[in-house]
């Protein structure tokens, strides 16, 4: 694709990097056909191609309207293009940089900026969040049904095994999923320290920086990240084989930590050290004598890959393999590929799309009549056992002693 950026852009590091990405597009359209807002909508504008054409035009200068903005509003940043597109364009890094620029140019409507601030300003701290949370688990009986799905019940957590085995791995505090789900943190370092590695949980790590960087606040996610990198950095230098992950959400963030940081002098070389050894659980687990594990009663299982997993992590099939594996049977899920609608903040911002994708996903889970269904990110949990007739829980716990 031919590019004549703008003086605005051109000789900016975003603006080098998205030239170069805007350059491997060859126009073919491959992307469409696996991008789910275009299945449901059928819109040039609401798929890959039509975006970046939408961010060309930007950047090269053109107006953007309040349209331009819309179409990428929707864009559930899943990256199943990217895992389609035969010229390796990076889609989702471009959509973040226009992001970021786009939200320079054109002013939202106050409740939207109020409803993205507290957002912010909200999700990444547990306290903030979690206080919500239980206002909310209070509130249960009076609000909605609707409503009401998505807010989980307060769950029981397993102990944290001891620091005991030579070999250790450092997993992050997080944000939403302490609150929301604080058992899955506790069954991965338990199911590590059977299998004799040791988790140890990061004092003063926290948010890493997601959900501030896809909502276009990208020094604020970076902000996030150097925090995250000098907590970990000690543990680094005392050994510490890998950052394990059980978001993959956040998995994918960590080994972008590279991108995101290249251009800060204090921080890059460790951002590189970060990202190459951040690993998603299932990564961990994959080179690893899995005899010592209990399986869990429930034996028809239905995966649901989350999109950070299979598309950003480039990790499709992992999980799945060591389920099977481990004797666990996989039921059959219609389009595994298409977003549950999930997609961090989407399901909030974009509730009638998510809950279009929702739909068709649970259909597609359930369809092999499982028992429970399975996945491997936060966001995806909770999603999907707002609406699922079975069980959903994080794949990890169901190895858990």
């Amino acid at each position: 694709m031919q590019t004549r950026l703008a003086d605005f852009v051109k000789d900016t590091p975003d603006g080098r990097e998205a030239d170069a990405i805007l350059r491997n597009c060859v126009h073919c359209g491959f992307c469409t056909a696996t991008c789910p807002t275009y299945q449901l909508l059928g819109d040039e504008l609401d798929g890959p191609r039509g975006r970046i054409y939408l961010l060309k035009q930007m950047l090269e200068g053109q107006p953007v309207t309040a349209k331009t903005q819309l179409h990428l509003d929707r864009c559930l940043t899943c990256r199943a293009c990217e895992t389609t597109c035969p010229s390796g364009v990076r889609y989702g890094r471009l959509a973040d940089i226009g992001r970021g620029i786009l939200e320079e140019k054109v002013r939202r409507p106050w409740l939207q900026r109020v409803q993205r601030l507290a957002l912010r300003k909200l999700m990444p701290y547990p306290e903030r969040f979690g206080l919500l949370v239980g206002l909310a688990r209070l509130a249960r009986p009076v609000l909605p049904a609707a409503v009401r799905a998505k807010i989980p019940p307060k769950t029981w957590s397993p102990a944290w095994p001891p620091a005991r085995h030579a070999r250790r791995v450092l997993i992050l505090k997080g944000c939403v999923q302490p609150v929301m789900a604080p058992a899955v943190d506790a069954a991965a370092a338990n199911v590590l320290d059977r299998i004799g590695i040791s988790a140890i949980r990061v004092q003063g790590s926290g948010c890493c920086g997601a959900l501030s960087h896809h909502l276009a606040a990208h020094e604020e996610g970076a902000a996030f990240m150097r925090r995250n990198i000098d907590a970990l950095w000690p543990h680094i230098e005392r050994g510490a084989e890998a950052i394990v992950s059980t978001a993959s959400g956040c998995g994918v963030m960590l080994k972008e930590y590279v991108d995101v940081l290249k251009h800060d002098p204090r921080y890059a070389a460790k951002a590189e050290r970060i990202s190459a050894l951040a690993k998603d659980i299932g990564e961990v687990l994959a080179g690893e004598d899995l005899s010592p594990l209990r399986r869990s009663n429930e034996r028809r299982i239905a995966f649901h890959s989350p999109c950070t997993l299979q598309h950003g992590q480039k990790l499709s099939g992992l999980v799945e393999s060591l389920l099977s594996g481990l004797g666990f049977e996989l039921t059959p899920v219609d389009q595994p590929h298409l977003c549950c609608g999930s997609a961090g903040t989407y399901s909030l911002l974009q509730p009638e799309l998510s809950r279009r994708l929702l739909v068709e996903k649970i259909r597609g889970l359930e369809q092999g009549r499982p028992e429970c269904i399975a996945t491997a990110n936060i966001g995806c949990w909770a999603h999907l056992r707002s609406r699922a007739k079975v069980p959903v829980r994080h794949w990890i716990e169901l190895l858990q002693p």
